[in-house]
């Protein structure tokens, strides 16, 4: 087989493997149902805690078997390819994506951040399948427009933040499950996998950590991209399709920081912007390449 043959086979086996970890994430979360916070002094829950710990130890082994053939995957196609692996949408995503999972393992064992696995895994696992089924194109030089080095800077600024923004957003979305839970039970003990989430206060805190993280990110990324379109077209800005919802996509999450600092926005309202926001940056990388055409045309599938 070719490079880019081994390289495809290695993201399919990371789509097939992500999925796997996700299944045991979901097994993990259904075994803590109904287990208490704290652990009972007479111990009549230590082989129930023992079987989540299980499924999310292995469910945590699985992700990052996944994570390793993702990267690999990635850097046999710029091998493959004789370049940096960032020339498409399928590339792109991919790439991505394997910047969203290194968070998410760092948070993971760094940082005791296990109980994000659920959400991330479905990500990775459905953003990689439709990458491989959908986005795929074989391997090809890049256009004239991509011969610059505010590219590679552009693209790799683009997806840190983006996976920053993903990161956060599932955090969010946990967020207001949890704080759900916390007024559902109208100060009484929480039970299940839910109780095993950080308090509805920390997970704020830490979305908005990720996003305060991202946001700057963001902003260099739209730099980088000007000086690149200057390089190429001869023009800072020319409002193509993805240049103006790369600034929409900038407005959403600068007013989730403003809300936030100025505003002393917490909890639901600022939640609700951040999955705004991430709805935004996908359609702006998906929605925008499959429906208008411009400048940025040959980064569709």
């Amino acid at each position: 087989m070719t490079l880019s043959e081994w390289s495809y086979t290695a993201m399919v086996a990371a789509t097939v493997i992500y999925l796997v970890a996700f299944g045991l994430c979901a097994l993990e979360w259904s075994a803590a149902r109904g287990l208490a916070s704290e652990r009972p002094a007479d111990g009549s829950e230590d082989v129930a805690r023992t079987r989540v710990d299980f499924y999310g130890r292995l469910g945590l082994f699985a992700t990052t078997i996944a994570f390793l053939l993702h990267v690999a995957a990635v850097v046999l196609r710029g091998v493959a390819a004789g370049r940096a692996p960032w020339g498409n949408m399928y590339e792109f995503v991919t790439s991505s994506l394997a910047f969203a999972a290194l968070i998410y393992l760092v948070c993971a064992y760094r940082l005791g951040m296990r109980w994000l696995g659920l959400a991330l895994n479905l990500l990775f696992a459905l953003g990689l399948g439709v990458a491989v089924t959908q986005f795929y194109v074989d391997v090809a030089p890049l256009v004239p427009a991509l011969h610059s080095v505010w590219f590679i800077i552009h693209i790799v600024a683009a997806a840190i933040a983006g996976a920053a923004f993903n990161v956060g957003a599932v955090t969010s979305i946990l967020y207001l499950i949890r704080v759900r839970a916390e007024e559902k039970a109208s100060g009484k003990e929480l039970r299940g996998y839910l109780a095993k989430l950080p308090s509805a206060k920390k997970l704020d805190l830490i979305s908005y950590r990720l996003h305060a993280f991202a946001v700057p990110l963001w902003t260099f990324t739209i730099v980088a991209g000007s000086v690149w379109a200057q390089y190429a077209w001869g023009r800072f800005w020319n409002w193509d399709p993805k240049e103006t919802w790369s600034l929409i996509t900038w407005i959403i999450y600068v007013a989730y920081l403003h809300a936030r600092a100025t505003a002393g926005w917490r909890g639901k309202p600022v939640a609700i912007i951040a999955i705004v926001g991430v709805v935004a940056f996908w359609f702006n990388f998906v929605g925008v390449n499959l429906l208008f055409s411009g400048l940025h045309s040959y980064s569709g599938i």
